[in-house]
């Protein structure tokens, strides 16, 4: 299994160490905003499990975040197959989620700018996506800060979550494969 590096951060295989701040994080209101709910213990070790899988399986996947400077786990950031049909699935989608005290420091845009370049360099995608409800002004920033461009066009309501829910409307963006020129 592949894992990343970049000046500050690491983005590797998880650890069963990884299993109690992932729940704190998934049981932070704040860090979990712009998601239904947050989550149990069981139900973040599910998703842990879910997580592992797919990395196991593919070789890449949404990667344990830790901090070089500390050797702490901060988080996920990395490269996802959106589990429901939409208008641009399939896809691959580039996504995070940070523990509340590490926000600010530019972690999500240095990971993802790792993962994207994994993506194009490596895997030799073509696009990456990302999404998240509209009102969700800190994830929009990343998606922006590391290129991605959004059209108001590709915006959709998530089919996971019912008519009338607040966090329903998402937007898409879109990241394209770098040409020889741009890199």
């Amino acid at each position: 299994m592949t894992e990343l590096s970049t000046d500050r951060l690491t983005l590797r295989h998880w650890s069963a160490a990884d299993r109690e701040p992932f729940a704190a994080l998934n049981a932070d209101p704040e860090v979990m905003r712009y998601f239904p709910a947050t989550l149990a213990r069981p139900e973040s070790d599910a998703l842990a499990d879910r997580i592992e899988a797919a990395l196991a399986l593919d070789g890449w996947g949404l990667w344990a975040l830790e901090e070089r400077s500390s050797g702490r786990f901060v988080g996920f950031t990395g490269l996802d197959r959106p589990g429901f049909e939409a208008h641009f699935t399939p896809a691959v989608e580039i996504g995070w989620r940070l523990a509340r005290d590490v926000w600010g420091r530019g972690y999500a845009t240095e990971a993802a700018l790792a993962a994207s370049a994994f993506a194009f360099d490596v895997l030799g995608l073509g696009e990456l996506v990302s999404f998240t409800a509209e009102a969700n002004a800190r994830s929009r920033a990343v998606m922006r800060r590391i290129g991605m461009t959004h059209d108001s066009a590709d915006s959709f309501d998530h089919p996971g979550l019912p008519p009338g829910h607040q966090l329903r409307r998402h937007v898409l963006y879109r990241l394209g494969r770098p040409t020889t020129l741009e890199r």
